[in-house]
């Protein structure tokens, strides 16, 4: 499922998106100040960003003009919304680097129908229904993995696990970029959780002699192998 980051600090707006994005099946996560998100964003970069211009700590508008110069965000969709409707405004927002520019009071269904084109043209992987590198195959909508044909049983953790790795391949994530994607910020699970169900997961994947998917990145954390597909 793809994830977004709103920032915003008007607390009834941020909890309409947020409520509008988790029924599209969007995972969410909320900040209401810009310095605050800047620093979650060096942690761990979502699939699309929502900015209000006007927040305390960090305006939107300079949040957007740095992530556009660090390597990691330099593509990172980014939505901006705003009560400024003024054409030069929008210049502005759309010259830092934002993708689209809505103003408000905006439509839920428009702007949830610009967020999914955004992310299809950005980052196909994050809105695809179905994820496939090799001979193994993840369907988001029906919740099933096969792999060679053949079927995967996965509980809902590794199969959350797997899907969050395969979105990413060769990308190394650390246990708590894995307990913060997977698990979500809120819940406290020892790091040496995710060990476990990489162990589980890769359990479930893999019959006698069949190539591991999963690549352990030793003192770092893991990765889906970016050439299994190419074996």
């Amino acid at each position: 499922m793809p994830s977004v980051m709103i920032v915003e600090d008007e607390e009834p707006v941020a909890l309409l998106l947020a409520y509008n994005f988790e029924a599209q099946g969007y995972t969410v996560e909320v900040c209401a100040r810009g310095d605050e998100a800047e620093l979650r964003l060096s942690e761990r970069v979502p699939d699309l960003v929502l900015l209000d211009w006007m927040l305390p700590g960090i305006s939107g508008i300079e949040l957007c003009r740095r992530l556009r110069q660090r390597e990691d965000t330099a593509r990172l969709p980014i939505i901006m919304l705003t009560a400024r409707g003024e054409e030069a405004d929008r210049i502005r927002g759309l010259d830092v680097g934002a993708d689209d520019y809505v103003v408000k009071p905006f439509s839920v269904p428009e702007l949830l129908a610009r967020a999914q084109a955004l992310l299809r043209r950005a980052s196909p992987e994050a809105v695809a229904d179905t994820l496939s590198s090799g001979d193994i195959e993840l369907d988001r909508k029906t919740h099933r993995v096969r792999r060679a044909g053949r079927p995967v049983h996965l509980g809902p953790t590794e199969f959350r696990l797997l899907e969050f790795l395969m979105k990413a391949p060769g990308q190394v994530f650390s246990r708590e970029q894995l307990l913060d994607g997977v698990w979500g910020r809120d819940v406290y699970v020892d790091e040496r959780t995710v060990d476990v169900h990489v162990g589980r997961l890769r359990k479930a994947l893999i019959r006698g002699r069949e190539a591991d998917p999963i690549r352990t990145v030793r003192g770092t954390g893991y990765a889906f192998d970016e050439a299994f597909g190419r074996k």
